[in-house]
């Protein structure tokens, strides 16, 4: 699959060619997540985008986190985040924290108090909100807009010994209340919040707001590119403001956007995946329907294949959903190339050869993985009884059904020629027993001269091994679930099928002794992981992915 465009890549080497505004400097950029939540697909995005451009350029990237807001913050999301940038492949050149520049951020609020552009106003939030206008309407200075230096510094200086309440004052930059542009309408850039601090403890109770700490933290670093996704283009001639007004920096950082990550059936908000967490709705934050990265990462997808899904996306300036399918076609793409195929009979009945010894065991040869040679070979042992999936027989077949039935012969991978003979059923009709016969002559599943429609899977029951397989599909049956123009909220349009559990399923000896977060193709079933409920004694094992898209064909139309 060949990568889409990236105009960010274009920037650059306009950027750091001769006579570029960044000539003769390393490129340098940063990954700001705030750790408030896990990070999600989205994420991945910005990961892939802010670490790729600075490796192909020779460039850095720091890991920094905008820690900005102590109430929403810790440290079991700095870990988490931490892991999930080191899991997608990618290192930093640095780890920084936005707290660790309070005092650097501080001193240039002082800074523009002194030079007459920021000012300390008492108007609490509706009021602030009321008089900034519209976008039709210009806003109306503050009654405190025009305070002195003097009274300015005293009071801020004030903010920051802890003299005052949560919400009684703020600082604003003052800049423009008529400026077409609403971020520019003097907007805040320090409140007071009494709070500790997930990192710097209880050393401040006034903290920066996102629009002023951003800028500052890339000049402090010598970040050359900010590269932000799109909410922020409108927030870009602050960002300059900052920088202008509190430099001069060199490099100067510019700051360039580019469209978010949208999927269809999946919801790219922390706030609501966090309700869904909160609520029970899923298991936690790794739940393996969840879009989040630990809990892609449970469910078996790999590095390799969320950088391809990010990579055939592309990097464009125009918002776009991309069509979850294409996610998936990623990940069956590595994971055929990687994962060994095993046999696994989720919903078990089973299956008596009547003609075939009691007490003998057979072993056949079996590719480890028929794309990739050089994984070897394996043996599948073989007995008298074995387990077949359910749906593979039927006492009364419907047209076009090629597996078993009564006087039906069928292929057994890898081993033999069965024809149904007979069936036992349970009090309730259900079929418990499907008996049959083999041809000794079919050993390794072929016959030139009589051929058979059907091939099914088994697992030998002598040495089977006890499983639990969760089937996993998608959590939203909605394509968009966060559109609520039809009256509904994304509670309501959950998949009741995104998880199906077979407690009863069986799977080979030498699947079930992996390690956990193993990959395999289950034959005819589906790509699986070894979940981190996983041992060896209760092997547990989440489906990954389906072999083909099936959500497609059942959705159409709807």
């Amino acid at each position: 699959m060949e990568a889409s465009s990236n105009f960010i890549h274009d920037i650059v080497e306009n950027d750091i060619k001769e006579g570029g505004r960044y000539y003769g400097k390393t490129v340098y950029t940063r990954f700001p997540p705030e750790p408030n939540g896990y990070l999600h697909i989205g994420h991945a995005k910005a990961i892939c985008i802010d670490f790729g451009t600075a490796e192909k350029y020779g460039g850095y990237c720091n890991l920094r986190f905008d820690d900005t807001n102590p109430s929403k913050e810790d440290t079991e999301y700095v870990d988490a985040i931490m892991n999930d940038v080191k899991w997608l492949g990618y290192s930093w050149k640095n780890v920084f924290y936005a707290s660790d520049y309070f005092p650097r951020m501080y001193e240039c609020a002082e800074k523009l108090i002194k030079k007459g552009l920021a000012y300390v106003c008492d108007l609490n939030a509706d009021e602030i909100r009321d008089y900034r206008g519209t976008l039709t309407e210009p806003g109306i200075n503050s009654p405190y807009r025009e305070r002195s230096i003097d009274d300015n510094l005293d009071l801020f200086r004030r903010m920051k010994a802890g003299e005052f309440t949560d919400g009684s004052r703020v600082l604003r930059a003052k800049i423009d209340m008529a400026s077409p542009n609403i971020n520019m309408r003097d907007p805040v850039i320090y409140r007071i919040v009494h709070a500790t601090h997930h990192h710097s403890g209880d050393a401040w109770c006034i903290y920066p707001m996102y629009d002023f700490a951003h800028p500052l933290e890339d000049a402090f670093e010598g970040i050359t590119h900010s590269l932000c996704d799109l909410g922020f283009k409108d927030h870009r001639p602050l960002y300059d403001w900052v920088v202008e007004k509190c430099g001069p920096f060199d490099p100067a950082p510019c700051q360039n956007e580019f469209a978010r990550l949208n999927i269809t059936y999946t919801m790219m908000s922390k706030r609501y995946l966090r309700k869904m967490v909160e609520s029970g709705t899923v298991s936690g934050w790794d739940d393996p329907r969840m879009p989040t990265l630990c809990g892609l990462r449970r469910r078996g997808y790999t590095p390799a294949s969320i950088r391809n899904f990010i990579d055939a996306v592309g990097v464009s300036t125009s918002n776009s959903v991309a069509d979850y399918g294409l996610l998936e076609y990623c990940i069956r793409e590595d994971l055929n190339k990687i994962a060994p195929r095993g046999m696994a009979v989720l919903d078990p009945i089973k299956l008596v050869i009547d003609n075939y010894d009691k007490d003998t065991t057979e072993e056949f040869d079996a590719e480890v993985n028929p794309e990739n040679p050089e994984m070897g070979m394996r043996k599948v042992s073989f007995s008298r009884e074995l387990y077949i999936e359910r749906e593979d027989f039927m006492a009364e077949p419907v047209k076009g059904y090629f597996r078993l039935f009564p006087g039906n012969e069928v292929r057994l991978k890898y081993a033999y020629y069965v024809r149904a003979t007979s069936y036992e059923t349970d009090e309730n009709g259900n079929v418990t027993v499907v008996h049959c016969t083999y041809d000794p002559a079919s050993r390794g599943g072929w016959l030139p001269d009589r051929k058979v429609k059907g091939t099914i899977h088994w697992v030998s029951a002598r040495d089977a091994v006890p499983a639990e397989i969760r089937l996993y599909d998608q959590l939203f049956a909605d394509p968009d679930p966060m559109d609520d123009s039809d009256g509904r909220d994304f509670t309501e349009k959950l998949n009741p099928d995104s998880l199906t559990v077979c407690k009863n399923a069986f799977v080979e000896p030498y699947v079930a002794n992996c390690d956990k977060n193993a990959h395999f193709q289950f034959l005819r079933n589906g790509f699986f992981s070894a979940d981190d409920d996983h041992t060896r004694e209760k092997p547990v094992f989440n489906r990954t992915v389906s072999l083909k898209d099936s959500w497609k064909k059942m959705n159409k139309g709807k």
